[in-house]
C-alpha cells in the first residue's frame, strides 16, 4: 500500500510538469479536478497548433475521458511537409498522454482529406466509457497555403 502512495506522489508531481501545459483550470473548492490546457504543434506540419482541453483528476487512478481540441495554422504549412505524412485513412498518431494507470489514454491523430485538402486532427480515448468512446475533431484546411493543390473533381455518375 505505501508503494501505491509513492506512485501516486510521483505521479502528480510528474503531471504538475508537463511543458505543454498553458492553462490550469480549478473546477471548483470541492473538486480534485481540474480543466488542463495543452498546446501541441504537430511534429511534422509544424505550421499547425493544436489546443487540447481535457479534464484532469487529481488523486484518482484514472482520468475522465472527455476532451476537446482546436487546431489551427499558425505557421507555414509546405508542399514537403504533406508529402512527408501518413496519407491512410487511419492516418498518423502525432501526440498520445497516458489517462490511466489501466491502460487508458488519449491519443491525436492526423488525417489527411485528400479530397478537400484539409488536415483533420481527432482527438480520443481509447476506453469506451458510458457506452461510448469519447472523440473530438478538429479541422486545418490548405486553402491559401503554398502545401494547398487543387483537388480532382471526380466525375458525376447515374445510377
Amino acid at each position: 500500500m505505501k508503494t501505491l502512495y509513492v506512485f501516486l506522489g510521483i505521479t502528480l508531481l510528474l503531471v504538475g510538469c508537463d511543458k505543454n501545459e498553458v492553462g490550469d483550470i480549478s473546477l471548483g473548492a470541492f473538486t480534485t479536478k481540474d480543466i488542463k490546457l495543452n498546446t501541441l504543434v504537430d511534429p511534422i506540419v509544424t505550421g499547425v497548433t493544436c489546443h487540447v482541453a481535457s479534464i484532469e483528476a487529481d488523486l484518482s487512478l484514472s482520468d475522465p475521458s472527455d476532451s476537446s481540441i482546436s487546431c489551427r495554422q499558425t505557421g507555414e504549412i509546405s508542399a514537403a511537409m504533406i508529402a512527408a505524412i501518413d496519407k491512410s485513412k487511419s492516418g498518423d498518431v502525432v501526440f498520445k498522454k497516458s489517462k490511466s494507470i489501466f491502460f487508458k489514454s488519449m491519443k491525436i491523430r492526423r488525417v489527411f482529406d485528400q479530397q478537400s485538402q484539409t488536415l483533420m486532427y481527432v482527438s480520443y480515448s481509447t476506453k469506451e466509457t458510458s457506452g461510448s468512446f469519447k472523440h473530438s475533431l478538429s479541422t486545418v484546411p490548405l486553402w491559401g497555403t503554398k502545401a494547398y493543390q487543387t483537388p480532382v473533381k471526380l466525375p458525376l455518375t447515374s445510377d
